[in-house]
């Protein structure tokens, strides 16, 4: 049968386009026995896959160039010489980026039987919402009752910190960059929005929002929010480190913040993480939000792309701000 898949053709220099991306087709070959064959539903575009894009050691193999791209995924088993994995069986994997992939079963995780929207395993139940609660809770060490600063609040992972903070009572500050978002977020109970595209002195603005000081900053953005942060941090705050996407599409290395010295003068820690070296905390991760969101305590916004062909504009977008919540392809 034939497939269709996006390949990187060549590596972006500054914010990609869609010249770095072309959609093949091609022939995939008949499954063998213990394989089966799935038909992707939905995938995911995450900032992370910037990086691969960069030839470059990382703590992931960077995308090699025409060939296809890989990424988080839900599919369908619409063909199975596999019993363990018969034909209506929905799965997660990470061969997104194609239309049909075939797997021998072991780099497949089946979706349990719930009453959640599937693609929700990519979004709230998958990485981001892991992210947000392993950074928030794992990383940062949220004690009740703190002062919480997160960059990028509107996006899939920021979104789920802000909710996860303000249910353990504390006071939650959000950046973002329109004033919808903003109210968006303020619909979900947090305390202070920045738009940071409007706000000007970014220390200034988080100073007022937050005139008691910052416990915990949840680092999505870095630049001047790490600045901003750094400068309102309480005695003892930590810094969950997530993501710099602030940096990802620069052409030369950044300068580091000039009052890196305050995480001696204020005894903070700092640490950045990711989130697989934590995946064996998933269950409990997944039994706490799935109490949330039956509880209601929880929500999330999507915004999705139609069509394998949007996948590299869906990418872009995360760049240029296009997403509230997370950002999906339905294919």
């Amino acid at each position: 049968m034939k497939v269709q898949e996006i390949h990187l053709v060549s590596r972006p220099q500054g914010t990609p386009t869609a010249d770095n991306f072309s959609l093949v087709e091609r022939e995939l070959a008949p499954i063998q026995d213990g394989e089966v064959l799935i038909k992707n539903l939905w995938m995911s575009v995450d900032p992370y896959m910037r990086g691969r894009m960069i030839d470059q050691a990382s703590y992931i193999t960077p995308f090699k160039l025409d060939e296809v791209m890989e990424g988080g995924a839900i599919g369908e088993v619409i063909e199975s010489k596999n019993p363990a994995l018969p034909v209506g069986t929905k799965v997660s994997h990470i061969h997104g980026w194609r239309s049909h992939v075939i797997s021998d079963g072991s780099d497949l995780t089946p979706i349990p039987s719930t009453s959640l929207p599937l693609q929700s395993f990519l979004g709230i139940m998958g990485m981001p919402g892991m992210t947000a609660w392993t950074g928030l809770f794992r990383i940062a060490e949220l004690k009740p009752g703190e002062t919480v600063f997160v960059s990028a609040a509107s996006g899939a992972v920021g979104s789920v910190v802000c909710q996860m903070a303000k249910l353990q009572g504390c006071t939650v500050i959000g950046s973002a960059g329109s004033d919808e978002k903003a109210e968006s977020l303020k619909a979900l109970g947090v305390d202070a929005v920045i738009n940071y595209k409007t706000a000007g002195d970014l220390t200034k603005a988080l100073a007022e929002a937050a005139p008691q000081g910052i416990d915990v900053y949840f680092e999505n953005v870095g630049g001047e929010h790490l600045v901003a942060a750094l400068n309102n941090m309480n005695e003892f705050g930590r810094i969950a480190v997530c993501g710099m996407i602030a940096d990802y599409n620069a052409t030369e290395a950044q300068p580091g913040p000039s009052n890196i010295g305050l995480l001696i003068v204020k005894k903070l820690k700092m640490q950045g993480f990711i989130v697989m070296d934590h995946w064996q905390h998933y269950g409990d991760f997944a039994a706490q939000m799935g109490q949330w969101i039956a509880e209601d305590k929880i929500k999330w916004d999507e915004t999705i792309y139609e069509g394998l062909a949007q996948a590299p504009e869906a990418f872009i977008g995360l760049f240029e701000g296009k997403n509230k919540g997370k950002m999906l392809v339905k294919l």
